[in-house]
């Protein structure tokens, strides 16, 4: 017979505020060691791999994606009658439509069209300061890096960069700590995208065109295709799911190999070894540490009842150190032989991330000119982290100096 979850004794896993995240994820992994459940402020959290992944592949456990503001209080009307289903947090038939639907545009090939603009557009942003040997990446590099590559993906002209830079930004304050203090400055930025996606998407009906939109425009399944709402839906979550995350995923991994120039250099040498390193950056400082899924009914798991409504907090990067499916886990290499088991930094089952191919061949690019470009990374400074309580984390600056390449 199942345990009811409220009455095991379990380990809690408090919430200190301004904790950094090292500390953090010391902590988890420290409880991992001996317990696979944690209670939290908000419900509990999984923590070995085995139980993150099945929590990810339960259909039953639904994203709690849509649900940020109620997680902070936040009752505000005009936000809440806003709110529609987005393919990052709808479930059931309606999720598996619009994934089938979308799938084939977010397919290893066209993320890989798009190579050649990242090369250029990387090696763009790295000319101005390449001879000074000396750069803030986080302002030169990582966050301009993903908005020409999504503008270029949607068919969005170079002139409107810097509007998608602002709006983006704005759009992104949903995952912010204070999201009630940021909604006006949102609710703005959503209406605007909404208003320029739509006339986007008309132009690209009457002109198709090698883009994104024109391919959600064509997808089409036994008659089946997106509306304009669907549509400008994509958009919206095209931006949320494929701007931060990248931005500061690829600040990691310039922090990271700036304390490793061991590896560094080993990727400069050896270009091949990209693919390799992407992973290995994602397994072992992954810039989404977990989600959070909600019991859609009351669920048993590994002997644990679990009452519906419960939120359950998957923590994805203890699962990446967990020494049963990874060996030596707190080691960082870059040539490390695949396991036969992903990482869970892009998620599992539904929701895995949908542009997995494309924040690949981001990194995979940006990785092999920077490497070759920027030789022996290191530190020119402090590295200043943002806050870690919410949402996607990364460095908020990163002082860098180099040698420039011949």
């Amino acid at each position: 017979m199942a345990s009811l979850a409220t009455d095991l004794q379990i380990p809690k896993v408090p919430l200190i505020v301004d904790q950094q995240r090292s500390d953090r994820h010391a902590l988890l992994r420290g409880i991992a060691k001996e317990s696979w459940l944690a209670r939290t402020d908000i419900g509990y959290s999984v923590l070995t791999y085995e139980s993150v992944m099945g929590i990810l592949r339960d259909k039953r456990w639904h994203s709690a994606t849509g649900m940020v503001a109620q997680l902070q209080g936040i009752t505000d009307e005009a936000f809440l009658g806003r709110r529609r289903v987005s393919i990052l947090n709808a479930e059931g038939e309606v999720h598996v439509r619009l994934r089938r639907l979308v799938a084939p545009a977010f397919s290893p090939r066209s993320a890989d069209r798009l190579r050649p603009f990242m090369r250029e557009t990387v090696n763009s942003l790295l000319d101005p300061f390449a001879a000074s040997g000396k750069a803030e990446v986080v302002g030169d590099i990582c966050e301009p890096y993903p908005i020409p590559i999504i503008c270029e993906l949607l068919g969005a002209p170079k002139e409107d960069w810097k509007l998608f830079s602002r709006l983006a930004s704005e759009i992104l304050l949903i995952f912010s700590d204070n999201l009630a203090q940021n909604m006006p400055v949102f609710l703005n930025a959503q209406q605007e995208l909404e208003k320029y996606t739509e006339g986007l998407i008309e132009k690209r009906r009457s002109v198709p065109a090698d883009d994104l939109i024109t391919d959600l425009i064509a997808a089409e399944e036994a008659g089946d295709k997106l509306n304009t709402e669907e549509l400008t839906m994509m958009v919206d979550a095209v931006i949320v799911g494929g701007t931060d995350t990248t931005r500061n995923q690829l600040g990691l991994a310039l922090a990271l190999f700036a304390e490793y120039p061991e590896q560094w250099a080993l990727l400069g040498k050896d270009p091949s070894l990209a693919q390799r390193a992407v992973e290995e950056v994602l397994r072992f400082s992954g810039a989404v540490g977990g989600t959070i899924r909600f019991a859609s009914e009351d669920i048993e798991y590994n002997g644990v009842l679990f009452p519906k409504g419960t939120f359950m907090s998957t923590s994805m990067s203890t699962g990446n150190y967990d020494a049963s499916v990874f060996p030596t886990p707190e080691t960082f290499d870059i040539t490390r032989e695949p396991v036969g088991q992903p990482h869970l930094s892009l998620g599992a089952g539904i929701h895995y991330c949908l542009g997995a191919s494309l924040a690949r061949a981001e990194l995979q690019e940006a990785f092999t000119v920077l490497s070759q470009r920027m030789l022996n990374l290191e530190l020119d400074g402090p590295v200043v982290y943002k806050p870690s309580g919410v949402g996607i984390f990364g460095p908020a600056s990163l002082p860098v100096k180099f040698t420039p390449s011949r």
